[in-house]
């Protein structure tokens, strides 16, 4: 489908999206753990000012976070999608929210163009009923849905083992793509995210 993805969620909310691609096993994770992004070699060992890098891994999730001025980076839960290929499909990233009515947490998804944006995006967990997504806007890097997501949300996602977001191709809009998202390591990753006020 596409090789760079960007991750948009706290980057682009504070301007300071970069490209990230697609890779397994490198970046910079900490001593025990091996990322499975490639955000970037650092110069020195130490990531550069706007800079994304991989602060940690929990299971299959990185927390990703831009290198910033700041006491502390921002960083959002992340990972990406693969499709029944192994081609990177999308890329997810997550992040709590305080004081934001029914949403405790929100969500950045990235889809390739092309997609078939009346068809909406669906998520569903271990089998469950899906959830339709409405497309937020489309830009050069993809197609991007911005959800919020329940309490109930969340805690299906804490249970579950498995996600499966599906998407429909606009060339074969009698198709369905579908990409695995695995909740693996989703409950302590949950729990080590920024809270973002709104």
């Amino acid at each position: 489908m596409f090789r760079h993805l960007t991750s948009l969620s706290l980057a682009a909310l504070m301007g300071l999206a970069t490209p990230l691609s697609a890779q397994t096993d490198t970046g910079t994770a900490t001593d025990t753990e091996t990322s499975q992004l490639d955000l970037g070699t650092p110069v020195d060992g130490e990531p550069q000012l706007g800079e994304r890098y991989a602060a940690q891994s929990f299971g299959d999730w990185e927390l990703a976070c831009i290198k910033t001025q700041a006491e502390k980076d921002p960083c959002s839960l992340l990972q990406i999608l693969r499709d029944e290929n192994d081609n990177p499909l999308a890329e997810i990233s997550l992040f709590r929210l305080a004081n934001a009515g029914q949403a405790v947490a929100g969500a950045t998804i990235v889809v390739p163009l092309e997609t078939l944006l009346t068809a909406q995006m669906t998520i569903a967990v271990d089998g469950g009923s899906a959830k339709r997504y409405n497309y937020s806007y489309c830009s050069p890097i993809g197609c991007v849905a911005q959800i919020g997501l329940t309490q109930a949300d969340v805690d299906s996602f804490k249970r579950g083992a498995e996600g499966v977001l599906t998407i429909v191709p606009a060339p074969a809009p009698d198709q369905k793509v579908t990409a695995r998202i695995s909740l693996s390591g989703f409950t302590a990753g949950y729990d080590a995210v920024d809270v973002i006020s709104n």
